[in-house]
């Protein structure tokens, strides 16, 4: 079923940006190569099923830490994953785009093609399911949403193609929740209930992808509640840290983690705080095109590296992507997450 709220809407994390000292390649793709070993030494060092990547893939500006060249980010977004996932420590990627569009089982199944068989895909629900507003352009709340947790069209639109062409590829299924408006954040009964509902509704996930979860990210701190907890534990799902601006920091998210454990970890690292909950553009424009830390956030990054230690060292599967927005450089946050993680282990 097409999307009709989100027909027009760009693919997040697909910017026009380019590099005005090097014009974009044209050529096949190519993967960076790293001669110091140091990435192949770490990657050995964390345990499979630890799977550490970004947000999309399709930035120009990852030359020399992930491309071999410059590309623009149209070819990226062709031609892209398969060197992305030849990188030694990105072994995996959220499908953010799926949030604006529902994808194909023939779609997934092209991305999935192009990636190692322990590969596994972070992918985000359509946001008819997952968005109580329809939203204009600049993403303004203009009418109330009727298939907001739908259970059919979570199904039919999202994890039925999403099995079917990722298969065992499959990592986290991420129903991220948009901001509630007030009338909603006032009823968070009825819409604890809605969300069972539908998270009771989705087909089991271990015949096809023995490694795959359902996690559910809000955006709203009124959802971390004992009732919270319940629905996701009653239902099999789990919690997944957004760490964003428009939420408590990640030391104030963990006791719905802990009331969850033993479980998986789920954690997109979205965003720096430095900006405040509104200047996700600002951000943008201050870290494109993406090749370099700017803000490093010490305090968000050790605390994170904790909690994979203790997850991946009770051997339950984590799943971590980061945007270019957390520090200035997805890259290179998940090398410097990585040495953390492997020096608690150590």
């Amino acid at each position: 079923m097409q999307n009709p709220l989100f027909d027009d809407t760009p693919p997040e994390g697909e910017p026009e940006t380019r590099s005005a000292s090097k014009p974009p390649r044209t050529a096949r793709v190519g993967a960076t190569v790293h001669d110091d070993g140091e990435l192949g030494a770490l990657a050995s060092a964390l345990p499979s099923h630890l799977w550490l990547g970004t947000s999309s893939w399709t930035y120009p500006g990852w030359d020399g830490l992930v491309w071999d060249g410059m590309y623009s980010d149209a070819v990226l977004s062709r031609q892209g994953l398969g060197p992305y996932s030849a990188h030694p420590l990105l072994r995996t990627v959220c499908l953010d785009r799926a949030f604006y569009r529902p994808l194909s089982a023939s779609q997934y199944a092209a991305f999935a093609a192009q990636v190692p068989d322990d590969f596994r895909f972070v992918v985000k629900a359509p946001g008819v399911v997952t968005d109580a507003m329809v939203r204009g352009e600049g993403g303004k709340g203009m009418q109330v949403n009727p298939a907001f947790l739908d259970p059919v069209l979570a199904v039919q639109d999202f994890v039925q193609p999403a099995l079917e062409g990722l298969g065992h590829k499959t990592g986290a299924l991420v129903f991220q929740l948009s901001p509630l408006p007030p009338h909603l954040l006032g009823a968070m009964a009825d819409v604890l209930q809605r969300l069972k509902a539908l998270l009771l509704a989705l087909p089991s996930l271990a015949g096809t992808a023995p490694d795959g979860v359902v996690a559910v990210e809000v955006r709203d701190r009124q959802f971390l509640t004992p009732d919270f907890v319940d629905v996701l534990r009653d239902a099999g799902a789990t919690f997944c840290l957004g760490l964003h601006a428009k939420m408590p920091l990640i030391e104030d998210q963990l006791p719905v983690l802990r009331a969850l454990w033993p479980g998986p970890l789920v954690c997109r690292w979205n965003y720096n705080r430095l900006h405040g909950a509104y200047g996700y553009e600002d951000a943008e424009k201050l870290y494109a095109p993406f090749n370099r830390m700017m803000d490093a956030d010490l305090q968000t990054r050790s605390a994170l590296a904790r909690v994979i230690a203790g997850t991946i060292g009770a051997r339950q599967k984590a799943y971590v992507t980061i945007s270019n927005k957390a520090e200035g450089s997805a890259p290179l946050s998940v090398i410097a997450l990585a040495r953390e993680v492997a020096g608690l282990r150590s």
